[in-house]
């Protein structure tokens, strides 16, 4: 099989991972990207990878068995409430919804798929926007993620590869259940970049949590304050990424690209625009050549303004990943598809208008505030003076 520079890994399917049509976690946003990839004649038939289920066996890398077994039973309604509180399903968050364990697998699949043709050298970069759910605990469903696949991935990357990972989290929330299945390992670094956890859930991710015994100084977080901008987001993204890489070397990168960090998203509270969409592919792409002979799996995440941000956000990934030049305008053939089912008005460009929001009064204190995080969070690695 000759090399390919990049596979897409999708699948229709990955609309069955559906909680309920009010739910905020919409995989429709996973379809919005792959059509205007196609619109835009940026993805073809050869590019796409059919993603598989990922086995019971590779689940239980990260997630205890009775927890598998207690999501297969409550997807087919054979859990009784009480249980299925106590594994963090059938909550308002993370509710019951038919085949749920086979839609959760698919999506654990669809980033194992992603790993081998990275790691067999059948392809140098991988996208399964389908995946990223980054909340998922060993025995616990939470934050709308019931299977935590980039644990698993990493976990798996480890066992059939022996290689180490840089991990790099840009959704607004903080990246906790996979910071906490490798806090004690120094094989796999996270980093985590992510509004504070003063207002937002987990409520986890500060600068304080480092890693646990052999994995102590292998775990990285910029929590950053409520209303962060462009710059001040660019500026603390660009900084850790080259210094935790320098100081970790890995062998390959996995990139969780939640965009939820954008002004419109409305379960955060941050304030970047589609300009930091366009610079987060370009580093993690600079950062995967320069360490790890381009090797780089990037996962979806979070991202609740499905119609004018996350299919623009994830497609700049994809561009990014082959080199392709960004059109000045959002097709409007796709536009004229979706609008009639958006509640907003479509996007007409690709970057945001510069009069987005009102100015943002407390723009110098909150990059004074963040420039201090990024200081602290980086200490342990920089050279002392």
């Amino acid at each position: 099989m000759t090399k390919k520079d990049t596979v897409f890994v999708y699948s229709p399917l990955f609309q069955q991972y559906k909680f309920h049509n009010d739910h905020p976690f919409n995989q429709l946003r996973v379809e919005l990207t792959y059509d205007l990839l196609k619109e835009i004649k940026a993805l073809d038939e050869a590019d796409l990878v059919t993603p598989r289920m990922a086995t019971i066996d590779e689940l239980a890398l990260i997630h205890d068995r009775k927890y598998i077994k207690a999501v297969e039973l409550a997807g087919h309604g054979k859990l009784q409430n009480e249980e299925a509180l106590n594994y963090g399903i059938g909550t308002e968050d993370t509710p019951i919804f038919p085949n749920m364990h086979e839609a959760s697998s698919l999506l654990v699949g669809g980033t194992l798929t992603a790993v081998d043709y990275v790691m067999e050298g059948k392809a140098t970069h991988a996208a399964n926007f389908g995946g990223g759910l980054h909340h998922g605990f060993r025995g616990k469903a939470s934050g709308f993620c019931i299977y935590n696949d980039s644990s698993v991935a990493i976990k798996y990357m480890q066992e059939k590869y022996g290689v180490k990972v840089l991990y790099i989290d840009t959704d607004a929330h903080h990246g906790d259940g996979v910071q906490w299945t490798f806090y004690d390992d120094p094989n796999v670094c996270t980093l985590s970049i992510h509004e504070t956890g003063r207002y937002l859930f987990p409520g986890t991710g500060n600068v304080t949590e480092r890693g646990a015994g052999k994995g102590y100084g292998y775990s990285f977080n910029i929590p950053l304050d409520a209303f962060t901008e462009d710059e001040s987001w660019l500026d603390a993204y660009r900084t850790s990424i080259e210094e935790v890489a320098a100081f970790f070397k890995p062998d390959v990168i996995l990139t969780q690209n939640g965009a939820d960090a954008h002004y419109h998203d409305p379960l955060t509270h941050l304030s970047a625009t589609m300009a930091i969409y366009h610079e987060i592919p370009k580093i993690a792409h600079e950062i995967a050549h320069k360490y790890c002979g381009g090797r780089w799996i990037a996962v979806g995440g979070g991202g609740y303004d499905i119609w004018r941000v996350v299919p623009r956000a994830w497609s700049l990934i994809w561009l990014e990943m082959n080199q392709k030049n960004i059109p000045d305008t959002i097709p409007k053939s796709w536009t004229d598809k979706w609008q009639k089912k958006s509640p907003v008005k479509l996007p007409e460009r690709w970057y945001d208008h510069e009069d987005l929001y009102k100015p943002i009064p407390r723009k110098a204190e909150i990059e004074e505030k963040n420039a201090l995080t990024v200081e602290k969070a980086l200490l342990p690695i920089r050279p002392s003076k």
